[in-house]
């Protein structure tokens, strides 16, 4: 009988695959995200210290504050301008988008379009 891969190994699967691609580096950090049934969480690393400069997620209550829902579009969206502005803050304006093996559709869509439209280049 044939084994079929549940959603959850695919994803990691692709999100592997994608890693051996790009890397985070100093002057490019790499913008991951993450998706779970509840929340979102984006995280901007320097791949070559593994440090992590800038993170943001639904569950902060700055940012749950400020939307009606935490895993809906919308949350995203806002999601995304605050990574955004708090990459500038910091001096980060140019990325390495990591959907994290996500399909670029939707909520993952909403937070990279936010996050362009909030001064990150990606």
């Amino acid at each position: 009988m044939i084994k079929k891969n549940s959603r959850t190994e695919i994803r990691e699967k692709k999100h592997y695959r994608n890693r051996n691609r790009f890397l985070g580096t100093a002057s490019r950090p790499r913008l991951a995200v993450f998706r779970s049934n509840n929340h979102m969480y984006a995280q901007i690393i320097d791949d070559t210290v593994g440090n992590t400069l800038v993170s943001a997620s639904t569950l902060e209550k700055s940012v749950a504050s400020e939307i009606e829902k935490t895993n809906d579009v919308a949350a995203a969206a806002y999601l995304g301008t605050v990574i955004g502005k708090r990459a500038l803050e910091k001096g980060i304006d140019t990325v390495v988008f990591d959907r994290g093996g996500f399909l670029y559709q939707g909520k993952i869509k909403a937070l990279a379009d936010s996050a362009r439209e909030a001064g990150l280049k990606f």
